[in-house]
């Protein structure tokens, strides 16, 4: 049984992974910058991490119905920490690709990777209905502000370089920062019981749930290969590109996006409880949307940055809605698998834009990878609102329709 504590313990660990993501995907693309690597590289990298990510996710998805959820949790905090130790290392395109395929580092943001569908399956085990989308928004709100902490930590080898220690050394001594973050991320997950899932599931990962499962897989397949075009290390890259932006000046813009959207997520529990998960997914969505398609046409820096931070404040309102409503419409033994297939589409999808946001940002428009993301977005909303506006979640009183 997940009780308080373990609860608590779950949001830390959740928190020292995020802290960890948020200077590691801005100081991958200027590492690899620094290294001589240019965007069609850094999308290269980015597309194996992404693809690397979804597979594992698969897996882990599979075998979370009969192994132990403590066991795969350490698992996991152990590639984090071999991923941190492995990057520095590594200068060759090809080696740099392995370690992404393989490692832990995501260039996207912190709602994905092998430890996200766990913690999902222990957050939900035994939290009621009704508290299950604010249990979920405080651990998405705990993600974004720990991310946001590390977004400022990526000024980090600004202050080292002025101390006289090379630019490549700084860099890699954050990669070992990341490792540390990892052990520590053991530590944590070590003090957690052991569990299973509830109820076995004797044929096949999914049951019932199956339908609905695959048709929001399908749709989240859609808005995840639209946000592979402005993942946040290729946001950053189009900044470093578009306006000669520092990684320090990065650093605090990207610490006040985090931000920013770390405080949407309990103002859309709120918001959730009186238009329902769907619509509050959707209606927050497509403002941020427009604000991204805006911001790539800006010349002038202030005015991008705005329409971004704007941008931040609403458009991952969704993501502990989206968690809760999956949570929602499955039975509780297909929750980690349920978890797991409806991120690894997002991760393949997503995979594939950053090759192609490489390549349009060398183009006479960079700002084109901003307009695609954004318009199939809104393709993306339109979809979810017309597919799903009748299935409702227990809470909301009404059938739930999971064929």
């Amino acid at each position: 049984m997940t009780t308080p504590s373990h609860v608590f313990l779950l949001y830390v660990a959740r928190g020292v992974r995020g802290f960890g993501d948020g200077f590691a995907i801005i100081i991958l693309p200027a590492y690899l910058t620094a290294i001589g690597y240019d965007p069609i590289q850094v999308g290269v990298v980015a597309t194996a991490s992404l693809f690397g990510t979804a597979l594992f996710t698969l897996a882990i998805g599979v075998i979370a119905p009969r192994y132990d959820l403590r066991t795969l949790m350490l698992l996991g905090a152990g590639l984090m920490a071999v991923t941190g130790l492995a990057f520095p290392n590594a200068e060759h395109v090809a080696l740099i690709a392995v370690v992404a395929f393989v490692g832990t580092i995501n260039p996207a943001t912190g709602d994905l990777g092998i430890l996200v569908p766990l913690e999902h399956a222990m957050l939900a085990r035994d939290v009621p209905d009704q508290q299950r989308t604010r249990t979920f928004a405080r651990y998405s709100l705990i993600g974004a502000l720990s991310m946001a902490a590390g977004a400022l930590a990526a000024a980090m080898p600004d202050f080292v370089i002025s101390m006289g220690i090379g630019r490549l050394s700084a860099f890699r001594l954050m990669f070992y920062a990341y490792a540390l973050l990892g052990l520590v991320s053991i530590l944590l997950y070590q003090r957690l019981p052991h569990a299973r899932m509830v109820e076995p599931i004797p044929h096949a990962p999914l049951g019932p749930s199956r339908g609905v499962v695959y048709r929001l897989a399908a749709l989240f397949s859609l808005d995840a290969f639209a946000g592979g075009f402005v993942v946040q290390s290729l946001l950053a890259l189009w900044l470093f590109e578009r306006f000669d932006l520092s990684v320090s000046a990065a650093s605090v813009f990207f610490f006040w996006s985090s931000t920013l959207s770390a405080f949407s997520y309990p103002v859309a529990a709120r918001l959730s409880r009186h238009i329902g998960l769907v619509n509050t997914m959707v209606f927050t969505h497509i403002p941020s949307s427009i604000f991204l398609i805006v911001a790539a046409f800006s010349t002038n820096l202030y005015v991008a940055l705005g329409l971004l931070l704007l941008r931040s404040a609403l458009s991952q309102m969704d993501v502990p809605t989206r968690t809760s409503y999956v949570m929602a419409v499955v039975t509780p033994a297909e929750r980690a698998t349920a978890a797991s297939v409806t991120a690894v589409p997002r991760s393949l999808a997503s995979a594939v834009g950053p090759v192609f946001a490489g390549m349009l940002l060398t183009t006479a428009f960079p700002g084109l990878p901003l307009v695609v993301c954004g318009t199939l977005k809104i393709a993306y909303d339109l979809g979810l609102l017309f597919s799903f506006r009748h299935v409702k979640p227990p809470e909301e009183l009404a059938p739930v329709n999971l064929k």
